[in-house]
């Protein structure tokens, strides 16, 4: 899997890039992930990624023209078969387990990352194939979303993480396949670790006692009963 992301502050992925299980999934070569400069798209001597919104406004708009650009420059060095190109938009399909399942059978997935005002919308009708939200709120831009769908993916892919089997029962397994009132139940289980005994504020705070037992068969109807319930 190949993950390109266009930004107008490549630098903001440095440490992302290198820690944790995105490193390790690089060194592996389950993942490639490359950063591209917005600003190697433009021809004036100011490189100038941004113009004043038309009808006027506040804030600066990300022009259409470098970001096409950059695309076409990414695919036509690209090897790949299956390619999407998603642009980060508050008014986009909102990301979810579902999502990631599907775009990690891709082979690169091309990344839009907005700032400022937004993005020139001819973006999203003409050069995107997806335009994704995170959730409703609104971020400086779409570098963290970039972050989610990498990871939300990497994740997926056959010896990313140590055992496979932890992604069976996690939560939003099912995301997609249940209609959205049952999407609760799709929260994972409680989970605790040692101490049995934690001291939290004076108070001694202890593992259910079904989960100390041993009994396989009780537990699992405990994490069936608790799966979905928020606390």
């Amino acid at each position: 899997m190949r993950f390109d992301i266009i930004t107008i502050f490549p630098n903001f992925f440095k440490s992302f890039l290198n820690e944790a299980l995105i490193a390790r999934a690089q060194k592996k070569k389950l993942i490639t992930i490359r950063s591209h400069n917005l600003r190697d798209w433009t021809d004036d001597n100011h490189k100038t990624v941004d113009g004043k919104p038309y009808g006027g406004g506040a804030g600066m708009v990300l022009m259409a023209e470098p970001i096409m650009k950059a695309v076409k420059n990414i695919k036509r060095k690209s090897k790949a078969k299956k390619i999407k190109t998603v642009v980060f938009s508050p008014k986009g399909k909102k990301f979810n387990q579902a999502m990631a399942r599907k775009f990690s059978k891709l082979d690169q997935i091309i990344m839009i990352c907005g700032r400022y005002e937004g993005i020139d919308e001819r973006v999203a009708k003409h050069i995107a194939d997806e335009e994704i939200s995170i959730g409703d709120y609104v971020l400086f831009g779409g570098e963290v979303p970039a972050m989610v769908i990498m990871e939300a993916i990497t994740r997926l892919l056959p010896g990313a993480i140590g055992k496979q089997e932890s992604l069976k029962d996690e939560s939003f397994n099912e995301a997609g396949i249940m209609g959205q009132k049952q999407l609760s139940k799709l929260i994972e289980y409680p989970h605790y670790t040692r101490p049995a005994i934690v001291k939290i504020n004076g108070k001694a705070r202890g593992v259910p006692k079904v989960l100390l037992s041993g009994n396989h068969k009780k537990i699992e109807e405990w994490r069936k009963k608790h799966a979905g319930q928020k606390h």
